[in-house]
């Protein structure tokens, strides 16, 4: 009887948390740049319709016979949860013989090539040119010897002439297209001035800003300074299994835990309001950081940021929170939610250039004679 009566409960608890779900689900589920709202909702009302088919099954339809079932032999029931028990053990400890990579990370041998660092995650192998194919299109990838995606092995960036520094994750490195045909090659044929690209793609926003903070400082006249940020992509900024900065901008090295547990936080991206606070927070300081940073060494400094389609609600307060609360110098661009590499998510060639000139047009109107007569040759 009283197992009957548990499962009627638990069933009658899924068909209400479903019921009850949707401004739950938008609260503690970030929006993703790569995956469309449409999606998103698509996903989340399957969920919602499964827990209440559960719930009714439950509740309902086979409540007395797994009741019957359960009563009829206590010892089958105790030994059947012993070794569900001791099955996770095994899992979780030949998990622990192996590296677990971090979220964003990518397979060692994935193009393009990554090499793992101690103080950001993983940068990309220097001076190496590889290939990705796409729906029949074939993108190389070239990186100079300091790992900046360049147009070829004998074009390296030079750190004597004027340049505009682009930091960011695999928007901003052009996952998917050709140079010619990334946000920054774009933006300084544009300009006509050198790019520096040193975003890594799978990067964070602290991430971005590490590898900002090393290498500003080698360029003997960094024009601009141009950071990709969207409220989209703010769910990677909570994760922990990974070098990352908390608030006060320090370090901290990647987080250990239970490898089972960090496994279905990859798979259930479920954030705390506590954790989504401290996200908000720690990067509002980054990215103030970052524009100081531009600032120090004479740059002009921009936070592009892209979004497909009209702005959600979620995203439009997180971009108010986050940017303009902080008075952040920010361009923020609409895209057409047909411009995606097919199959990918990525912005295709017609979304880069859309970036690019917004870019280029934000720089001119806030540079104005002093950039253009610093990128004379």
């Amino acid at each position: 009887m009283l197992v009957e009566i548990g499962l009627g409960c638990t069933g009658c608890a899924l068909i209400t948390a479903a019921i009850a779900a949707g401004p739950w689900l938008d609260r503690h589920f970030l929006p993703a740049f790569f995956i469309s709202r449409a999606t998103f909702v698509k996903t989340a009302w399957l969920v919602r319709i499964t827990a209440i088919v559960l719930g009714l099954m439950l509740a309902v339809v086979a409540r007395r016979r797994i009741a019957r079932v359960v009563s009829a032999d206590w010892t089958r029931v105790f030994v059947t949860l012993l070794a569900i028990v001791l099955a996770f053990g095994a899992a979780e400890l030949m998990l622990r013989r192996t590296r677990l990579r971090a979220a964003e990370e990518v397979p060692p041998r994935k193009e393009p090539l990554r090499h793992l660092d101690p103080r950001v995650g993983w940068l990309f192998v220097p001076s190496h040119v590889g290939y990705q194919s796409n729906n029949g299109r074939r993108v190389q990838y070239v990186f100079d010897g300091n790992g900046y995606r360049v147009p070829s092995l004998d074009q390296p960036v030079d750190f004597e002439r004027p340049s505009i520094v682009f930091t960011g994750e695999s928007i901003m490195v052009g996952e998917k297209l050709p140079w010619s045909e990334t946000i920054p090659a774009q933006t300084c044929r544009l300009l006509g001035v050198q790019s520096a690209n040193i975003a890594v793609s799978g990067f964070a926003t602290d991430q971005a800003y590490l590898r900002l903070a090393s290498e500003l400082p080698r360029f003997r006249q960094p024009l601009a300074v141009v950071f990709l940020f969207a409220p989209s992509i703010l769910d990677r900024n909570l994760d922990d299994d990974r070098p990352h900065l908390v608030p006060g901008l320090v370090w901290q090295p990647p987080a250990e835990r239970w490898r089972l547990l960090a496994l279905a936080r990859r798979i259930v991206r479920y954030r705390s309001d506590e954790s989504i606070e401290r996200g908000i927070a720690t990067t509002r300081e980054i990215l103030g950081a970052a524009m100081q940073l531009a600032r120090a060494r004479g740059a002009t400094p921009l936070i592009v940021v892209p979004r497909f389609g009209p702005e959600q609600p979620r995203e439009h307060e997180l971009r108010v929170r986050i940017l303009d609360q902080s008075r952040l110098p920010y361009v923020e661009v609409e895209l057409d939610p047909r411009w995606r590499v097919p199959d990918d998510g990525h912005p295709d060639a017609r979304g880069a250039q859309t970036i690019a000139a917004a870019i280029a047009a934000r720089l001119r109107s806030e540079a104005g004679t002093t950039f253009a007569t610093r990128a004379l040759p």
